[in-house]
């Protein structure tokens, strides 16, 4: 599958998620929303190519098997993480365990990540607000990750606040949170949320026009799809 271009990931980040989110919905996909996923501060945009790590629950076999130091799996994923690049951790959704902090994630400002998601908590937030890269987290914490769970694996399809996430998926974040838009989609997901916004730029001046109820032209339905085509001279899909 050819890589999401950096075009596509400029297009992405202008497009507001709840936009998104109904062009999967028209589309017949999950919705996508990565439920917990808060912006640590507001104002933030985010899109770019997911790079994932999973973390599994601790058991001490596994602290003493998994590679150690630079090999551990978190490392390896930041060395993989660039502008474009979105790196989602699948925490189970253990919103009071860390992930990590300051130390770690310096490491991703020095890569100039384009962003951090996860369900899980981040440590060390006054830092992360000063790293520069927008983060999306369940929540913050001062509690230490290694003794609930470990970084684990990296570059496979995880969850990630229970949606499925595949590497180099699109992750766009904005203030009201975080969706993945698979690959295969996204270009349609594209078309499909121009269009959107199109149409309901056409049914906010009718109201304006007719001051009725909403429930007259939305949820989009026939009398809509009459009024954008004679406003626009644009057919539906067009």
């Amino acid at each position: 599958m050819t890589a999401i271009s950096a075009e596509t990931l400029e297009t992405l980040r202008g497009i507001p998620t709840q936009t998104l989110i109904d062009g999967l919905w028209v589309m017949g996909w999950p919705m996508s929303f990565i439920h917990g996923a808060k912006p640590l501060r507001p104002g933030q945009r985010m899109a770019g190519r997911a790079v994932t790590l999973r973390f599994v629950p601790h058991r001490p076999d596994l602290a003493a098997d998994k590679p150690k130091g630079a090999d551990s799996a978190e490392y390896v994923a930041f060395e993989l993480c660039g502008p474009e690049t979105v790196l989602v951790i699948d925490a189970m959704g253990w919103e009071y365990s860390s992930i990590g902090g300051d130390i770690k994630f310096m490491r991703l400002m020095q890569r100039r990540a384009g962003g951090l998601v996860t369900d899980g908590a981040v440590r060390d937030s006054n830092a992360l607000k000063e790293y520069g890269f927008p983060v999306y987290a369940a929540n913050t914490t001062a509690k230490q990750g290694p003794a609930e769970f470990w970084p684990w694996q990296v570059n496979d399809a995880i969850q990630c606040g229970g949606v499925l996430v595949r590497p180099g998926d699109a992750i766009v974040g904005d203030d009201d949170g975080a969706v993945a838009v698979p690959a295969s989609a996204v270009d349609e997901v594209i078309r499909i949320a121009h269009e959107r916004e199109e149409v309901e730029a056409v049914i906010k001046a009718q109201l304006e026009v007719e001051q009725c109820s909403p429930g007259k032209y939305y949820p989009f339905n026939d009398l809509t799809w009459r009024l954008f085509e004679e406003k626009t001279g644009k057919r539906r899909g067009g």
